[in-house]
């Protein structure tokens, strides 16, 4: 059976292509796509250093340019891929936006919501792992430069 175009897998990949233009902006190479109704509807990257903002995580972009193309503040039916597991800011506007399921290919053990316990809406479903070995790859590559 072929790999679907709505697939979490496709939807990752789409998330990776993003965070390759963090990349190429020499920023921190983390992408992010939301979806709706098996449709993208935002896309966004790492932006910290560009705009000169702490805030201006992948996630934190992509929320607000979701909220903007349904025109509704709640992401009640909508499914937001990240190429690394988020941080607990993001995972705490991700609660707040009621994303109904998030997606992330590489846990961070060091800087990712999870030890801090779940902090997502409660009603949020999670998958992890997808794409995981070429997302830590490009986040590898890239600190491995930056030392």
């Amino acid at each position: 059976m072929g790999l679907s175009i709505f697939s979490d897998e496709y939807f990752m990949k789409q998330a990776y292509l993003e965070a390759e233009k963090a990349l190429e902006e020499n920023e921190i190479p983390i992408g992010t796509v939301v979806t709706c109704n098996g449709k993208i509807i935002a896309r966004a990257h790492n932006q910290t250093e560009t705009l000169n903002d702490v805030t201006a995580h992948a996630e934190m972009l992509a929320i607000t340019a979701a909220a903007n193309a349904i025109g509704a503040k709640y992401l009640d039916d909508c499914t937001l891929y990240v190429t690394l597991e988020p941080c607990p800011m993001c995972a705490g506007a991700l609660a707040h936006a009621h994303v109904a399921k998030v997606v992330w290919a590489a846990n961070d053990p060091k800087n990712g919501f999870q030890k801090f316990g779940n902090m997502l809406h409660p009603k949020t479903k999670t998958t992890t792992g997808i794409m995981e070995n070429e997302c830590l790859a490009l986040l590898t590559d890239f600190f491995k430069k930056k030392r």
